[in-house]
């Protein structure tokens, strides 16, 4: 066997309109697969790789601290060098905060989404 590359990512968010809504706006995902599966899971797509949006079934999400929860430390997309400055004025224009991080190798910001879903935007040309 041999994978090809991940799929998609699958997530539970807390408002399902409102996740949507921000992975269109702030990382420019495409909605995928509505006229398959309705609402759940909500694909959100960039190239071949998706992240699929679960609705909660419980009122407040669990979390150990603001870098992990129990489930997920991040998701991490990949972009140039050009759309690696791009997202981060994109993120001062939204009024988004973020952090950044020198990995030697890769360059980092880091973000998180409506329900606190930490989001790492990378790129390897430094």
């Amino acid at each position: 066997m041999k994978v090809q590359h991940i799929d998609h990512v699958a997530i539970t968010v807390s408002d399902l309109g409102r996740s949507l809504a921000w992975y269109q706006e702030v990382l420019g995902l495409e909605r995928r697969h509505e006229e398959d599966w309705g609402d759940v899971p909500t694909m959100m797509c960039a190239g071949e790789t998706c992240v699929a949006l679960f609705p909660s079934d419980v009122p407040e999400p669990q979390r150990v601290n603001e870098r992990e929860t129990l489930s997920l430390r991040h998701i991490a997309f990949r972009v140039d060098g050009e759309n690696f400055e791009a997202a981060q004025r994109r993120c001062r224009d939204l009024g988004i905060e973020f952090e950044s991080a020198d990995h030697g190798i890769a360059q980092s910001v880091y973000i998180s989404d409506p329900d606190g879903h930490r989001i790492e935007i990378t790129t390897y040309e430094v």
